[in-house]
């Protein structure tokens, strides 16, 4: 891999730029979206509930989890 090495501080001042974000494809976005946690532990009921508030998804909800089974 050829890439420059980018640190935490940098990836993060990145991340919150809107102008270098928005230099991101969707594509790039979903990627990231989709990798980023690091385990299926940081997938939380709760995190999945934000999302859909964040985005104003209202047509779907979290029936069951697997805590609650």
């Amino acid at each position: 891999m050829d890439y420059k090495e980018i640190d935490r501080s940098n990836f993060m001042l990145f991340f919150r730029d809107s102008k270098m974000l928005h230099k991101l494809t969707n594509d790039d976005r979903v990627e990231i979206f989709r990798t980023i946690l690091s385990g299926s532990s940081d997938l939380t009921k709760e995190l999945v509930e934000s999302i859909f508030s964040d985005y104003s998804i209202n047509n779907l909800i979290i029936v069951q989890t697997k805590d609650e089974e």
